[in-house]
Order: structure tokens, then C-alpha cells, then sequence
């Protein structure tokens, strides 16, 4: 009777009114997690690339990577980006950060005052540079859009200053070194093949809202770090019967169930969906539901759910 339980769970959820649908808002109060891309790196799926915001109160305060397609979606939503407090990468893949520098520019015609926090992976990879050498070589001076490079400074342009920060991505210690009156954040490493990679943990409002980014699961540390999440953001990029490379990169339904069980979190949000995941949902939630018995939701673009 799995189906007849994910029904009551939908229709749950909604009297709660919790789901809000591509073409609706997110709710004026309280907590509310919105996907603006739940595709992955494909250009055939019809999605944006990963990017969420998450709201309080109307405002949206947190950007969670900036894939393809993310600042349009960010408009669309209605978001104001005077309001953000952090944008926060899990990793710098093509499709978690190739709308960053869209972002920056769009920027110059809005008032915000504030500096804007930049968090990111760390990295002794040379195939994958650091968050703040990542941000120097899109609009830094010898960057690809060196005209922007004043943003870094306090002569800024766009009347606000980035400042980009690197989080460490390797060990199993707990970085906590953002917070302000809004929003506090938490990040530790995760293995994604050589991809230097973080999980965050936002604490808002009364709420927690867990973003994993691309992980394997090696060493099991996600239960801890997401443990009572009001919301577990998942990416579900491989299907149960993945081998090979694919496991290396990422998690199978299966592992996600237990994490999301072990974690005892409270709403599961499946997102990073892939054309090889697509279609397969019956399968996934049926692998997922074995280890565990919370809401389970497939993301789509623009979709804003309620905490």
C-alpha cells in the first residue's frame, strides 16, 4: 500500500499548504525551501541546473548554488537579491555554479548595500580550483569578465562588495563560522569522487534545512550532520541499479532512505533529477520507503514547499 501512502502524503501536505505549485509563490511567512533548477548537468531534461533558495518571511535569504538557468528562475520567483545573506556552493561543477557571475552582473542595477558572503569548497585539486579563485577567475582582475573585478573591492560598481570565503572540504570537522540575525550556516565535507564537495545546514527561522550537494555517502557522516532536519535536500542523480563510476559520485535510493531514517528527518526532497532517474519515481520512492516512513517529494523547477 506504498501508493496509497505517498496519496495521503501529497494530500497532507497540501492541506497543510505546504506545496506550492511552478506557476504559484512561496508563502509571506515563516520557512519555505524553493527549487529553482532540479535538473542536473544534462541539456536535454527540460530543467535547471541545482540552485535553491531558501525563504523566511517573505524574504529569500539564502541561495544554495547557482546552476544554468538559476537567475533567470530567481526573477521569476520574485526573489530580491538585496535580501540575501549568503550564496553557499556545494561544490563548482558547470551545473551548481555557471550562473554566479549572471548573478553578480544583474546585480549592478538593484541598491544592495550589504557585503555578499560567498561560501565554498576549499581545494588541493588543481582540476578543480578554490571557491575564492573560482570567483577571482570569473571577475577578478585577469578573470574572464575582468569588468566586473571592482565588485571585489570597496569601489564597487554595484555599490556592495563579494567576499568569497573557502570552507574546508576534506576531514570530518564541522565548519560553523557564518551566522547574522537571519540566518546561521554549517557545512562539512563529503566525498564526491575528486570533486572537493560540502553539505550545509541552514538554521532559520526555528527551522533546518539540510542541502547535501553530490555525495557517495562514504563514511556515513550525513545522518549526524542532518539529524531532525525540518527538510533533507537530496540529490538524486542515479537510480538503484547504477555501477561503476556512477556509485562513486553519487548515492542510491536506498542509502538516501537510511540516511533520511537515521537523520529523522522530517520532509525527504528528491532534487538533482536525471534523465536516468526520470520516469524511474515508482522505483526510487518503493527503495527509499523500504528504511524510510517521512514525506518523500520529487523536486521540479520553481516548486516551493512549506516547513
Amino acid at each position: 500500500m506504498k501508493w496509497f501512502k505517498s496519496i495521503l502524503i501529497s494530500a497532507a501536505l497540501c492541506l497543510a499548504g505546504g506545496a506550492v505549485h511552478a506557476d504559484q509563490l512561496c508563502g509571506d511567512t515563516g520557512v519555505w525551501v524553493q527549487t529553482l533548477g532540479s535538473g542536473g548537468p544534462e541539456i536535454d531534461d527540460r530543467q535547471g541546473g541545482p540552485s535553491f533558495l531558501v525563504w523566511n518571511d517573505g524574504k529569500a535569504k539564502l541561495l544554495v548554488d547557482t546552476g544554468p538557468g538559476a537567475s533567470v528562475a530567481f526573477d521569476k520567483a520574485e526573489a530580491d537579491f538585496t535580501d540575501l545573506a549568503a550564496i553557499a556552493f556545494t561544490h563548482l561543477h558547470v551545473d551548481h555554479s555557471a550562473d554566479f557571475p549572471a548573478f553578480i552582473k544583474g546585480s549592478y542595477f538593484l541598491d544592495r548595500k550589504d557585503p555578499l558572503i560567498v561560501l565554498g569548497p576549499d581545494s588541493n585539486n588543481p582540476s578543480y580550483p578554490d571557491t575564492e579563485t573560482f570567483v577571482e577567475r570569473l571577475i577578478g582582475p585577469e578573470g574572464a569578465f575582468a569588468y566586473l573585478q571592482d565588485f571585489l573591492t570597496y569601489k564597487s560598481s554595484g555599490g556592495y562588495r563579494v567576499r568569497a570565503r573557502n570552507v574546508p572540504s576534506t576531514g570530518k570537522r564541522r565548519w560553523a563560522r557564518f551566522g547574522n540575525e537571519d540566518v546561521k550556516l554549517a557545512a562539512i565535507p563529503v566525498n564526491h569522487g575528486p570533486v572537493p564537495a560540502l553539505a550545509w545546514r541552514a538554521d532559520i527561522g526555528g527551522k533546518s534545512v539540510v542541502f547535501t550537494g553530490d555525495f557517495n555517502n562514504l563514511k556515513n557522516v550525513m545522518p549526524e550532520f542532518a539529524k531532525n532536519a525540518d527538510a533533507l535536500i537530496v540529490n538524486h542523480a542515479i537510480p538503484e541499479n547504477a555501477r561503476g563510476n556512477q556509485r562513486e559520485l553519487h548515492v542510491l535510493p536506498s542509502q538516501i532512505g537510511r540516511i533520511a531514517q537515521q537523520a529523522n528527518a522530517r520532509m525527504l526532497l528528491l532534487a538533482h533529477r536525471m534523465n536516468r532517474t526520470r520516469g524511474k519515481e515508482s522505483i526510487s520512492r518503493g527503495h527509499i520507503e523500504e528504511n524510510y516512513d517521512g514525506y518523500v517529494i520529487f523536486a521540479n523547477d520553481m516548486e516551493c514547499w512549506g516547513l
